[in-house]
């Protein structure tokens, strides 16, 4: 660009213009005009929100844990609306040895309505084991023992260089086969 002050004209390329953390020396006094100051610097520019990464196994393991917390919540309307069905039938001539007189209004209709919408909260308890939770943490543990078969393999060492590969992070282990282009210097 080119800077105009007082009828003079200057141009503006390296040689006149100093970065951040430059200190000017042997000079008295000189004028400055800031450039790219604020939104306008790259930094901020670039500083936008990032993308958290998954790998594509986290993104299969979050698919299949949806779609069996899905199911489990489909069997449990399902033993809801059998309970139902059978507390409407036969559930009656049961009130002698589970008295739900005492949990439940005594209208028939209304008591087996509340009694399966208690029973499908019983049914989340009891098939909750259907939800692996320790699959998170056993797959955490196998990325763990990868990073170390990485830094531990004799065959991953380069003579010329005299270095080994190292795993600085775990969650890129079972992506490194998708790697098409590597930018290097």
């Amino acid at each position: 660009g080119t800077l105009i002050w007082q009828g003079t004209k200057y141009s503006l390329d390296n040689d006149r213009v100093l970065l951040r953390g430059c200190v000017l020396r042997n000079t008295e006094w000189c004028y400055g005009v800031v450039l790219f100051a604020g939104r306008d610097t790259k930094l901020m520019q670039n500083s936008g929100k990032t993308k958290f990464k998954r790998t594509t196994i986290d993104k299969l393991l979050n698919c299949i844990i949806i779609s069996i917390v899905l199911v489990l919540i489909m069997m449990c309307a399902v033993c809801s609306v059998a309970c139902l069905f059978w507390e409407t039938r036969t559930g009656k001539k049961f009130q002698i040895y589970l008295p739900w007189t005492t949990v439940v209004p005594s209208n028939h209709l209304s008591g087996a309505i509340i009694i399966s919408f208690l029973v499908f909260f019983s049914y989340a308890i009891v098939l909750n084991t259907l939800v692996p939770i320790s699959l998170y943490v056993s797959v955490e543990i196998i990325r763990f023992l990868q990073s170390f078969f990485i830094n531990w393999d004799i065959n991953l060492y380069s003579e010329s260089h005299k270095m080994a590969a190292r795993a600085h992070t775990t969650t890129l282990n079972e992506d490194l086969g998708q790697v098409q282009y590597i930018f290097s210097d």
